[in-house]
């Protein structure tokens, strides 16, 4: 069991794409000579997985699987969720993960349609919507992840919480919120994505959703790095409020003593699809297959939302088996109307117009 943590060139909010590129390509060398290094030194079969789910999670996971299969050694990737996609075209030719568990649907969307992924199904795809599974049996949905507002909860008096998107951008709040870097983070591009794609439902263009994020970036004291910074940060009041997804925070709330919580806004929120699969080309087909049907079994989803507060995709998934935490969110949730078609062709295009127009112009 061993995780590889990339180590990315740039600031924290890097202006040009250069950055994020080098930094892409250094940490993708640096994953290959490692695991080149640790595998199979130990007589297990490895199996590579890249996710974005974080260190505690992904070490609980390890252990479980590797009980249940003493002869395989899960290594792991942590890191964001557009940057497993971005490593996984360089690694086209030949694929150093086995599995891809962790990313918004229409991320997995775009690497089907690329020949990224293997095609298999596993026995619980039938109790998925259909809109949480790839009709070519490409990648399955695990989780639904919604995003919320979540905020320094001993700095932030509870009558003056945002309660809504819109009140983030109150004068209150101008140089007082952190930003995970959306351009490595399938959380923040789904946040983005709902705003301007909200200008576009409700005026036919992208000029008000543009102007909204113009009016966040103006409030935004910095772009985080990853995830572990940008709790770090929120808790030790480097800035007061951020946008993040539920059940990261719920996590964080039960395993620590940060002060930080979180509300989920009332006009509503995205309720996204995250999912796993098969990497094609993967070296360990079978063990690939077996983690993939592990993740979303019930044996996996009891852990998952009782440790890490994730709401199951699934719809035979008993309620009662949910944490209490989870059973009132379902209650709160008012899901934002996205078309995620439109957001998978269109997202890419919009987030290198905020990198280029938006970013440090607010």
């Amino acid at each position: 069991m061993r995780q590889i943590m990339p180590k990315w060139l740039g600031n924290g909010s890097p202006q040009r794409r250069g950055y994020r590129w080098w930094g892409g390509l250094l940490a993708s060398m640096a994953a290959c000579i490692l695991l080149a290094a640790c595998g199979g030194d130990d007589g297990r079969e490895t199996l590579v997985v890249y996710s974005p789910h974080g260190r505690e999670m992904l070490t609980a996971f390890e252990q479980r699987f590797e009980q249940l299969h003493p002869d395989v050694d899960v290594q792991t990737v942590d890191m964001g969720s557009q940057e497993v996609l971005d490593r996984l075209r360089s690694e086209r030719a030949s694929p150093q993960a086995d599995v891809w568990w962790g990313a918004p649907a229409p991320t997995f969307e775009t690497a089907a349609q690329e020949g990224l992924l293997e095609r298999f199904t596993p026995s619980w795809a039938g109790a998925l919507p259909a809109d949480a599974r790839s009709s070519q049996g490409l990648w399955h949905g695990t989780y639904l992840t919604p995003e919320v507002i979540a905020y320094n909860s001993a700095a932030v008096p509870a009558a003056e919480v945002p309660r809504d998107w819109d009140d983030v951008l109150h004068p209150r709040w101008k140089g007082k919120v952190l930003i995970r870097d959306p351009m490595a983070s399938g959380t923040m591009r789904t946040i983005f994505g709902m705003i301007v794609y909200r200008s576009v439902r409700q005026t036919g263009d992208t000029a008000q959703g543009f102007q909204w994020l113009r009016q966040l970036d103006g409030q935004t004291k910095e772009y985080v790095l990853n995830p572990t910074l940008l709790y770090q940060k929120l808790a030790r009041r480097d800035g007061l409020i951020t946008l993040w997804d539920m059940p990261d925070i719920e996590t964080l709330k039960a395993k620590t003593n940060l002060p930080i919580d979180y509300v989920i806004p009332r006009s509503g929120t995205p309720l996204l699809v995250d999912a796993a699969a098969v990497v094609k080309g993967t070296r360990h087909p079978e063990r690939a297959r077996q983690f993939v049907e592990f993740v979303g079994s019930t044996e996996g989803l009891l852990p998952a939302t009782r440790e890490f507060f994730r709401l199951p995709a699934r719809t035979d998934f008993p309620a009662d088996s949910l944490p209490e935490g989870l059973r009132r969110a379902r209650q709160e949730i008012v899901p934002e109307p996205m078309d995620w078609k439109l957001l998978q062709e269109k997202t890419p295009a919009w987030m290198r117009y905020w990198d280029e127009h938006v970013r440090g112009r607010g």
